[in-house]
């Protein structure tokens, strides 16, 4: 797993975290304070989608209105590069 963080201003956390639902190799989403509390975290798993992100983005939209910048760590299962071959 590979980890990411981004500072964002709270009117833009709920576009940012849409984006990286749909990127799709998210597994885990934390938002935290600028003064590095937990507020909160969303595991992620494959073929989440629809109804079941709903209440999430709901939250996280919640968080949004309430702080004024954050950070948001994303964990990446990281891609497996394909192995070349060479032929003599």
């Amino acid at each position: 797993m590979t980890k990411e963080s981004f500072s964002i201003h709270g009117i833009n956390l709920l576009e940012k975290v849409k984006e990286l639902i749909e990127e799709g190799n998210v597994r885990k989403i934390t938002i935290t304070d600028k003064s590095g509390r937990e507020l909160a975290s969303f595991p992620l798993t494959v073929g989440v989608v629809g109804a079941l992100i709903m209440p999430m983005l709901a939250a996280i939209g919640a968080i949004a209105a309430l702080i004024t910048e954050c950070t948001i760590t994303v964990e990446r299962e990281e891609t497996a590069e394909p192995v070349k071959e060479e032929k003599e």
